[in-house]
């Protein structure tokens, strides 16, 4: 039987997992990752919660405190960014010099957890889970360093991982819709939008309760309606500005190949002309809509749509919205 429509883990982070009635959901997916038994505190304000039509191309994250004092902080990022692991870094170290004191010590400095859900491939590598800590090794004798009595007793901590900030990267689009354990349950979820019958992971039954469109108040339901259909929208400007481009293209080549055919007085002129300005207006546009759906595209982009032919710039054109990563657009293609 087909499941239930269900709502996007993004939009349930933007308004719904931030009510305490719904702390079982977050906690059930964070308990699953970090592979223990979490209790949320409360959820903290953060200036990266965007409430806008376009925020799904947006980074929505929240800031978590669980029991024990620390904070979690959990993103989703649909689009590329190349320096994407700075921002990591710059985000956990905002989080920690924004909840300490001047007159507090530095024992007194909040363990950070970074936990980013991705739908974009991020660096090179296998696997679709990643974890990275901070150890510090010998150069000499290999050996790791670890804590003394002492300040096990002053940071109540027993490893010098544990101080450090951790990070967690998902990257959502690398599985393969197997769940092997029930972590991957949950990632079946954020990548599929649907909870599959029998699913034991923490947090997913009332994932499946909470989360169900049809329990949605009625104006929530219709802002949610649009949120979802903002995608469709925007694949409808790119196939009208696809083809504004074209007619603006085929008009400027026009008037090259006239210019060409003139000073030549050959007909060839004007048609070649007039050919590649409208393949230099399809590739103009392309680009355009490619920055606006990914920001800065690389190098390899602008030469690839320099030297395509019409017929992949339009292909390309008309997959940049469902596809959740630049590869994804050129994938297949020539």
């Amino acid at each position: 039987m087909k499941q239930r429509r269900l709502i996007s883990f993004d939009w349930a982070l933007k308004r719904l997992l931030r009510s305490k009635a719904n702390f079982e959901i977050l906690e059930g997916f964070l308990s699953e990752l970090l592979k223990e038994d979490l209790r949320i505190q409360e959820i903290l304000e953060s200036e990266g919660n965007k409430d806008d039509r376009l925020d799904k191309y947006n980074r929505v994250d929240i800031k978590v405190k669980n029991m024990r004092g620390e904070l979690i902080l959990i993103e989703l990022q649909y689009q590329r960014e190349w320096d994407y692991l700075q921002r990591l870094l710059y985000g956990t170290a905002k989080a920690i010099t924004e909840h300490i004191n001047e007159h507090e010590p530095y024992s007194s400095i909040l363990k950070v957890i970074s936990v980013n859900i991705m739908y974009f491939d991020l660096g090179q590598g296998a696997d679709y889970v990643y974890k990275g800590t901070t150890t510090f090794k010998g150069l000499h004798t290999n050996d790791e360093l670890t804590l003394s009595e002492g300040q096990k007793a002053l940071f109540h901590r027993n490893s010098v991982p544990e101080l450090f900030p951790e990070y967690y990267l998902i990257k959502v689009n690398r599985f393969n819709d197997v769940a092997r354990d029930s972590l991957d349950e949950w990632i079946y979820f954020l990548k599929n939008e649907e909870i599959r019958e029998g699913s034991t992971a923490r947090g997913l039954v009332k994932a499946k309760e909470q989360l169900d469109i049809l329990k949605l108040s009625e104006p929530e339901r219709r802002a949610y309606e649009r949120y979802k259909d903002d995608l469709h929208h925007q694949a409808s400007l790119v196939q009208s500005n696809y083809g504004l481009g074209k007619l603006e293209g085929r008009e400027e080549g026009w008037k090259e190949g006239r210019e060409e055919g003139r000073e030549e007085g050959r007909e060839e002129g004007r048609k070649e002309g007039e050919q590649m300005g409208e393949k230099k207006g399809e590739a103009k546009i392309l680009l355009r809509l490619l920055q606006r759906r990914f920001g800065p595209v690389p190098e390899w982009v602008e030469k690839k749509i320099i030297q395509a032919e019409s017929s992949a710039l339009e292909v390309w054109s008309l997959k940049i919205f469902d596809a959740q990563s630049l590869d994804d657009v050129f994938s297949h293609q020539g």
